[in-house]
């Protein structure tokens, strides 16, 4: 998952952006994107209103994978209404169930 400093400028403006992400759901393991730690970075540019999202799947061949980026596009939007959206989906690191928080550790029963 995305390594957010305090002292990041950006901060609040990031955390803001996972609160709203957390709301999306892999369908297939039934738990919020960010605590399943699919996402990896998150880039802002206040002067060129544009956000860039990067972000992994739990597998290559995910079948919900038009589905959670267009989730993570509109959740975006919603969020910063006036500025451009990317989501880059990368798989280099590969995701592993060692990346879920504790939370959604906890959520699963793990």
């Amino acid at each position: 998952m995305t390594d957010i400093k305090i002292t990041d400028p950006l901060y609040e403006d990031k955390i803001r952006l996972l609160q709203m992400l957390s709301f999306v759901r892999d369908p297939e393991l039934e738990l919020n994107i960010v605590d399943l730690g699919l996402i990896y970075e998150i880039e802002i540019d206040k002067e060129k209103k544009e956000i860039v999202i990067t972000m992994t799947l739990s597998t290559p061949a995910c079948p919900a994978d038009d589905y959670i980026k267009g989730a993570v596009t509109l959740m975006a939007t919603e969020t910063f209404k006036d500025y451009s959206i990317t989501v880059d989906i990368t798989f280099v690191p590969e995701w592993s169930a060692d990346m879920i928080s504790e939370a959604g550790r906890e959520e699963l029963g793990w």
